[in-house]
This record gives C-alpha cells, structure tokens and sequence, in this order.
C-alpha cells in the first residue's frame, strides 16, 4: 500500500511539471511577439510603424508676389493661413501682374507668384522661375461711377461720350487688356483721360470723384462698398481674366511656398474667393 501510494505521488508530480513546462513555453511564445517597448497588456497592432511618423510642422517666412485685385482676399487668406500654422508668416506684394513678373525674372526675391492673367505668368514660367502653374479664380469686368454718378453713366456705351472722364488701366496691365476687349466686342472706342499702372489706381480715381468711371474687375466693386457704385456690363460683351498661381524655383522655403498654393486652392481658399465676387477655376 505505501509503495502504491508513492507511485501515485511520483506520477501526480510529474504530471505537474509536464503543465508548468507547457506554461512557461507558451509565455515566452507570448513574450517574443511583443516588442522591447510594449507591455503584456499591448497587442503588436498598437505599435506605431517608423514610417507613420508626424510630418514637421510648418515654419518661417514667405513672400507672396500678388495681383492687386487680390488684396482683400489674400490679406485675409495669409491671416487665416498663419492662425492654422503657428511660427508662420505670409508676406505680400501687390501690384499690376505684369509689373511683379518684371520683378521677378530681374531677381526679385519671392517665393509665390499669383498673376491676374495667363500672359504675366508665361513670363515668369518661359523664365525658367516657375513651373507648372495652376489657375485659382477667375474675374470679370464692371464699370465703377461714384456714388451719385454725376454723368449718368447707364451703360457700356456711354463710356464713349463726349466730356465723359473714364480711368483706364494700362493696357500692358490685365485689367487694362481686358477692357479693351470688352470695348473691341462692344464695338467701342473710349478715349481715357488717365491710364493707371493697376487695377485699385483706377478704382482710388473713381472714389476720389476725380474722374466719371472706370472700367474694374467686379471684385474691386464689391469690395469698395459704397464708396462706388457698379454699372453692369452685359455678358454678350464682356471678357474674363484667368488667375494663376505658382510656387517659384528660386523660394527659399518651398515646404512653405507649397503650403499656401494648396490653402489658396483648397476648399476653405475657395470659400474666401468667391465671397469676394471671384468664380471658380
């Protein structure tokens, strides 16, 4: 009986060390699974891959050379831009396109272009300065009298009218080519006592009272308020202006220079614009 029981006990102690053995096998399976890093109580999926890495915040400065009929929209847009990207800042240049892409191809620093017609941006990508431009907004023309129209302006046509003071833009400037286009459909001819080097000179000349009309984008109107008032030029006459924009080869902070190219084209960019009377690309 004593050697029964004592066979009993052997074969009980050695199942259990059979079972421990087995524990202890499958937990170093469970431990070479995890990484140095991670606890019992993590599964491998919750380790984060090297490549899924955080992209590097956005910063330092840019210089954004603009078209003048972009003022309101873009000093609003680099406000917007700069509150989304803290350690940002967005500077801007705003003149006639064709008298910032003379800047440009002479060496003017800058890191985006955003022209008020196609022909301004040839020059810049025939340069070799820029590539691959894309078109954001595009603008129509109006007529702005002041507010208490002292000539009675009613139409295009009255433009053309003896003792009729109209302000032009120059026509090597957009705003100025694409009046005369409106005109040559119109079948016109309007004689400009002052031909201004941009848009918001002619629009500052017609606020001022100093001259009877000029010939605007529809933006310009719009965002003067009732400091003019616009007159409608019909659409079997008038002419439209694409606007591009481009991130320029010399830019000392590409990262930057492509960060706001896509804010001016995104959804919340296009948002902006047409409030602002802009129609879409």
């Amino acid at each position: 009986m004593t050697i029964r029981r004592r066979t009993i006990s052997i074969g009980a102690a050695m199942a259990l060390s059979a079972v421990g053995l087995a524990a202890v096998g499958l937990a170093g399976c469970a431990t070479s699974n995890q990484s140095p890093s991670q606890s019992p109580s993590q599964s491998p999926t919750q380790s984060l891959s090297p490549t899924a890495a955080k992209p590097a915040a956005l910063s330092g400065t840019i210089t954004v050379f603009a078209a003048s009929s972009l003022k309101e929209t873009f000093t609003k847009l680099g406000a917007a831009f700069e509150a989304a990207n803290p350690g940002t800042k967005i500077l801007f240049s705003f003149a006639a396109s064709s008298g910032l892409a003379t800047q440009i191809t002479s060496g003017a620093p800058a890191d985006v272009f955003a022209a008020a017609s196609t022909t301004t941006m040839t020059t810049v990508v025939s340069a070799g300065l820029a590539s691959s431009p894309v078109t954001f907004a595009k603008n129509t023309m109006e007529i702005a009298v002041p507010p208490t129209n002292p000539a009675g302006i009613a139409a295009l046509a009255d433009l053309s009218q003896s003792g009729v003071k109209v302000a032009l833009c120059q026509v090597a400037v957009p705003c100025g080519s694409t009046a005369a286009k409106v005109f040559k459909a119109a079948k016109l001819t309007v004689s400009a006592v002052t031909l201004e080097p941009d848009v918001k000179s002619v629009l500052g000349k017609v606020e001022l009272g100093e001259v009877d009309a000029g010939v605007v984008y529809v933006t310009d109107v719009l965002a003067a308020g009732s400091k003019v008032l616009g007159i409608t030029i019909p659409s079997s006459v008038n002419a439209t202006t694409a606007y591009p924009i481009a991130a320029l080869s010399g830019s000392t902070n590409p990262a930057l220079a492509q960060a706001f190219l896509a804010y001016v084209t995104s959804a919340d960019g296009q948002a902006v614009l047409t409030a602002a009377g802009f129609a879409g690309p």
